[in-house]
This record gives structure tokens, sequence and C-alpha cells, in this order.
């Protein structure tokens, strides 16, 4: 999967769920919006973001 916005800079989210941290790739624009929605839920850590898979439904948080 690509990005929804790809001339923005990616980052690594920390998703912590039931004690468990999912890490996730995002662009920084639907990274905003998502820790916004999910306050002390999630981390924006500084990680290579390669390895992971993109954050679900990422679209979502970038498209009217």
């Amino acid at each position: 999967m690509t990005s929804p916005l790809p001339y923005e800079r990616d980052v690594c989210l920390a998703v912590i769920l039931a004690g468990m941290s999912l890490r996730y790739v995002a662009c920084l624009t639907a990274a905003l919006i998502f820790v916004q929605i999910w306050p002390g839920r999630v981390l924006v850590v500084d990680d290579p973001a390669a390895a992971y898979p993109r954050l679900p439904t990422e679209r979502l948080y970038v498209e009217p």
C-alpha cells in the first residue's frame, strides 16, 4: 500500500492496545489526526519506518 499523501514524510506510530505495542507507518497528516483521536493510546516513535505496515484505514484520516 502506498501513502495517500506521497509528498509528505512518513512517521512510525506505536499503537498501545491491551498492553501490546503495534507499530505502523503513516504519513504525517494522518498520524497527527490519529494521535488527536486516540490520545494516550498512540506514540510517535523514532524508528525506521520501512519495516512496518501502513496504518490500516490511513486514507480515511486525510480524505474528506
